[in-house]
């Protein structure tokens, strides 16, 4: 526990009732974990205002209200602290009820829009094996020396955050490595965390559902970098349009990396097969278990995040040359008849892209690439019929089927992607709803050699439909199907 002034440091209030001298014993947003002791931040959300649960917090014993706008009634026996903003309000005050762990371990925050847990697992992966103690917290999960831990969001809340970096550092972890997402920061969930690192993928359509404009959600992720110390480092992908903008305002020590331009760490490929990457790095050839130019720049980056930790060249590039990244990130199998399917996690236009431009990269021959794609509901809908028409593009045969629906009609989901695809298309694009049939439909398609591409979900083992999660892992899907090929 701690008293309520402790945990106030450097937060600003611009009224305070009572006393602040009354002890904590938790801290939340949420009115139904209110215990008795607790501080609720009523923080307003996209769908909910936690200014109008304050009065049952009260009830279930919370002696301490941080709020933009004070009740109608005010209990005498709880202090009450009005500030501009209670989401950054929350950052401040889960930082110092938890004593700021960040500033006790080495955290790295990975931003853009694709790569991003790709990045952040190597780091995970390749610094446990240089042998130091770590955590990560990332969309596939979350992790603390080897100790798995569920991951609901990309970026964990404020109070969360803090209390899994607590835990890392009371398991004696040097470093944290983690996916920061542009809701996390427009949301100020990292406003108060100390990082020593920053590293941007790149840019590209996404989120716009809750961003609205591209130009908000490139402002929200350079705000990241906006806020990182001196001492810290920020390295950005110089073949990025948008690579140099994420610098312009930052005080952290500015490097980038790259394969075509001009850049700190430079790479180069030399092969690039569905066994694996031959890379040229810092005039080292080096060969990698990951597939595809995507990877490339993940691999770049995570050496280049590596060198500005000041660890070992060689003992870097011959432990991430065993690595093979994350879940669900272009993972693939062959069947008996040598069909190859390969599961990505691909849920934006250009992730899309990436993924179908190294399927061609790397055939050999003229096998036929057949694509099963959906697009979450109750997500950014512009993006819907811009994947359709890439997937088309770039695949002999695409099914257009589901995804996570959640709220929406699959049905209606799939007419929105449909419009994307090109009259001279069509004959080629097939909508089957049921995500399940899609994969079947594909496998009984596939000749020996062909190529199949399941994108959307990668790691996700549920589908979610109407609010229920069912059991659903593509890459098991795919696995049963190939289980019945000859």
């Amino acid at each position: 526990m701690k008293y309520l002034s402790d945990i106030l440091d450097g937060l600003a209030f611009t009224e305070l009732q009572g006393s602040a001298d009354v002890e904590i014993t938790s801290v939340t947003f949420d009115s139904r974990q209110v215990i008795a002791g607790s501080l609720f931040v009523a923080v307003k959300g996209t769908l909910v205002d936690g200014h109008d649960y304050i009065e049952q917090a009260i009830k279930k014993g919370a002696i301490a209200i941080i709020c933009e706008e004070l009740p109608a009634r005010t209990a005498a026996e709880v202090d009450f602290l009005m500030v501009a903003d209670s989401g950054k309000a929350l950052s401040i005050v889960a930082a110092n009820f938890y004593d700021n762990p960040s500033a006790q371990l080495k955290l790295v925050g990975v931003t853009g829009t694709n790569g991003k847990t790709t990045v952040a697992t190597l780091l995970y992966q390749l610094f446990r094996d240089l042998g130091y103690k770590c955590g990560l917290l990332s969309t596939v999960e979350n992790q603390i020396n080897g100790q798995v831990i569920p991951s609901t969001h990309t970026t964990p809340d404020s109070i969360e955050l803090n209390r899994l970096l607590d835990d890392m550092v009371a398991q004696g972890c040097d470093y944290c490595f983690m996916e920061v997402s542009s809701h996390a920061i427009a949301q100020h969930r990292i406003a108060n965390l100390n990082f020593s690192g920053g590293i941007f993928t790149n840019l590209t359509h996404d989120h716009l559902d809750y961003h609205k404009t591209f130009d908000s959600y490139l402002k929200a992720k350079k705000a990241f970098f906006d806020g990182l110390p001196k001492n810290a480092f920020a390295l950005t992908n110089s073949d990025d349009k948008n690579g140099n903008v994420m610098l312009q305002n930052t005080q952290a020590h500015k490097k980038s990396y790259g394969l075509k331009t001009m850049a700190d760490y430079k790479a180069r490929i030399l092969e690039n097969q569905f066994g694996g990457l031959l890379l040229q790095i810092d005039n080292e050839e080096v060969w990698f278990k990951m597939v595809g130019t995507f990877n490339a720049y993940n691999l770049l980056a995570v050496y280049a995040t590596a060198m500005l930790l000041d660890q070992d060249k060689a003992k870097v590039l011959t432990s991430l040359s065993k690595l093979t990244g994350a879940e669900g990130r272009f993972e693939y199998i062959v069947a008996p008849n040598k069909v190859i399917g390969i599961v990505d996690y691909a849920h934006t236009p250009d992730a899309v892209q990436n993924v179908l431009s190294t399927i061609h990269d790397i055939r050999k021959g003229n096998e036929k690439v057949i694509s099963v794609i959906g697009c979450g509901g109750d997500r950014d809908k512009t993006k819907r019929p811009v994947m359709a028409r890439v997937a088309s593009e770039w695949s002999d045969k695409v099914i257009l089927t589901s995804d996570n629906p959640r709220s929406e009609d699959p049905a209606q989901i799939i007419k929105d992607m449909e419009v994307g695809i090109d009259p001279a298309f069509k004959r080629h694009a097939v909508s089957i709803v049921d995500r399940r049939e899609a994969i079947k439909t594909a496998c009984m398609l596939a000749q020996p050699g062909d190529i199949i591409l399941i994108a959307g979900k990668g790691h996700e083992k549920y589908q979610e439909i109407n609010g229920v999660k069912n059991h659903f892992d593509d890459m098991e899907e795919l696995e049963n199907q190939f289980k019945e090929m000859n």
